[in-house]
This record gives C-alpha cells, sequence and structure tokens, in this order.
C-alpha cells in the first residue's frame, strides 16, 4: 500500500443521532416551506420511480436480455441449497432491477431535488464548457455550480482528472460567463461522508492547484477540502461537499438532508400498523433501525410510527456513527 499522501485533510467521524432525526421531522411538520418541498418530492418521486420500475422490467422481459453469468447463476444455486430452475427465476428479475438502479437512482435524486431548491439543471453535450456540470444557481454575487455523483466511493483516477481538467479548461468561460465576483464550484457526493471517501474527490482540488498556475492559487487545499483561486477580479472556490454537508448547501438550511429522506419514505414505503421488534440477520441492523428510543407519544404528521425505522435506515448513510 502506498504511504499516505501528508497533504490530505483530516477526515472526522460524523455522527448522526435518532434524537436529533425525529426533532428535525417535528420542525419539518411545523414549516409550511419544508412540508411543501417535502410533498412536492415525494409526488415527483412517486412518479418517476414508478416509470422507471416499468421501464426495467420491460427491458428484462425475456430471458435473452439478462445477460446472466452462468458461473454466477450455480455459485447463486448452491447457497440457496435451490434444486429447480423456477426457484432461481424469482431472484432473477428483482437483482437485474437492483444493480440497473445503481447507475440512475443518484441522477433521479438530481432531477427532482435540485429544482425544489431554486437549482437549474445542466444537461449539455459532452465536450463543452459544462458538460462536467450537473446543477447550478445564480445569485446577484455569486454563481454556484455543482458536479454531483452518487456515493463517496464513485470516482476513480481517470475521473477525478478529467474533472480537474475541465475545471482548468473551462473556469474562465464560466467566470466570463456569470459577470460575478464569486465563483463556486462544488464536487458533491449525495450520501456518505468524508471518512467513507476514497479521497479521489480530494485528489480533484489537488490536481487544480497543480494545473492552474500557482499565481492563481489563493488558499491550497493542502490539509483542506476547499481550494481558492483568485484570477483576475473574480474569486473561484472548489470545495468537496459529501452527505449532509452537501444537502445543507444545496438547500441554504441545516439537516435539508431529512427533507429529502422523508420525501423518499413518504413516497417509497406503505406505512404498517406493526411497529413491534423484528429479526434481522444483519449484524448491526437491528440497532440501526430500532424503534426502542423513539418516544411512545412521538407523533409525526407526515411520517408514520412504522416508516421511521425507514428514514433510520436511510440516515444510517449519511454518518459513520448512527446513535440514539
Amino acid at each position: 500500500m502506498p504511504p499516505r499522501n501528508p497533504d490530505l485533510p483530516p477526515a472526522e467521524r460524523f455522527g448522526l443521532s435518532k434524537a436529533r432525526l425525529l426533532n428535525e421531522l417535528l420542525h419539518i411538520d411545523g414549516d409550511a416551506g419544508a412540508r411543501g418541498r417535502v410533498l412536492a418530492m415525494e409526488t415527483d418521486f412517486r412518479t418517476r420511480i414508478g416509470q422507471h420500475i416499468g421501464r426495467l422490467e420491460a427491458k428484462y422481459s425475456s430471458f435473452g436480455k439478462y445477460n446472466t453469468n452462468p458461473f454466477v447463476l450455480m455459485f447463486f444455486c448452491a447457497s440457496k441449497q435451490l434444486s429447480r430452475v423456477s426457484q432461481l427465476e424469482q431472484d432473477l428479475l428483482p437483482a437485474k432491477v437492483f444493480s440497473s438502479m445503481e447507475t440512475s437512482a443518484g441522477k433521479m435524486i438530481e432531477q427532482v431535488v435540485l429544482p425544489v431548491y431554486g437549482w437549474e439543471l445542466v444537461e449539455t453535450p459532452m465536450q463543452t464548457p459544462y458538460s462536467v456540470i450537473d446543477g447550478r444557481r445564480t445569485e446577484p454575487n455569486v454563481l454556484r455550480l455543482t458536479t454531483l455523483k452518487s456515493g463517496p466511493n464513485c470516482l476513480d483516477d481517470g475521473m477525478s482528472e478529467q474533472i480537474a481538467q475541465a475545471i482548468v479548461q473551462n473556469c474562465r468561460t464560466w467566470m466570463d460567463e456569470a459577470q460575478v465576483p464569486n465563483v463556486e464550484f462544488i464536487y458533491g457526493a449525495l450520501y456518505g461522508t468524508k471518512q467513507q471517501s476514497n479521497k479521489k474527490d480530494w485528489h480533484i482540488l489537488e490536481k487544480v492547484c497543480a494545473n492552474i498556475g500557482d499565481v492563481y492559487v489563493k488558499t491550497h487545499c493542502r490539509n483542506r477540502w476547499d481550494c481558492e483561486l483568485q484570477i483576475g477580479p473574480v474569486r473561484f472556490n472548489i470545495a468537496v461537499k459529501v452527505g449532509v454537508e452537501l444537502w445543507n448547501t444545496i438547500a441554504g438550511r441545516q439537516m435539508a438532508f431529512v427533507e429529502v429522506l422523508t420525501a423518499l419514505v413518504r413516497a417509497c414505503v406503505v406505512p404498517t400498523a406493526a411497529t413491534g421488534p423484528q429479526q434481522h440477520t444483519i449484524p448491526g441492523l437491528e440497532a440501526a433501525v430500532s424503534l426502542a428510543d423513539v418516544p411512545a407519544n412521538y407523533n409525526s404528521a407526515l411520517l408514520q410510527r412504522s416508516q421511521l425505522e425507514w428514514l433510520f435506515l436511510l440516515a444510517y448513510h449519511f454518518c459513520d456513527e448512527l446513535t440514539a
């Protein structure tokens, strides 16, 4: 294993508590604007997810479209002690739909959530100045740009290099067209934490500082998750933001990710009267989703009690530790 880069910034563990999530949910209940955003996202999510699932199921309408690996089929058969092909068949479509959604779920989140918080979706052909940009928000004195990836480990060295090159090559175009004194570029991961990052995101900053020219680097990224350039009269800030921090920035308010998660739970989870203990086989899952510490008199207008475990399950992906 190569030695750790001494310039890498520290990434402290980020913790969340169920109590804080529950308090934020009550805050959303009582905030007409927040409640409106949740309901708008819920409706859009439900529509898009239904359409997307339908397209995926149609895509795999015949066995010839599955492109299955015969060896994997047999290993799975052995692990489940299957004896008939019909038993295997029951798992094939859900598995294909699940894997296919890995590549499309992040894009759907962008398309639904960014406009709700005042961001413009940017969809341009490849090899153009804005092809690296997923979202844009113009304010009186600042242009905010963002490129988004699903999680904290989505980047490899090649992708990191490409994003850095795009910033170096196009930053002056962005500045000239915006005609504002401040430009902010955010590399964002939709969930996770900086500790979970493979640090390829930070290498974007390192490569920009190395390639833009020392004269333009006002604040280097050494031991930082951002850097600042000064190009003529324009201040250009580039930052890595992951999970909760990203959504705080996108929405302009703390704990905004709870609005997104609440909308997702409402769109996807059918409430039930059953809220008692369940049997879980994966170590750690029971503690993550347990309702044992939720007060008996806790009542949210947006999520029923049985849906709270889903809120906890989603929130688990935004922290290094989820406590009571």
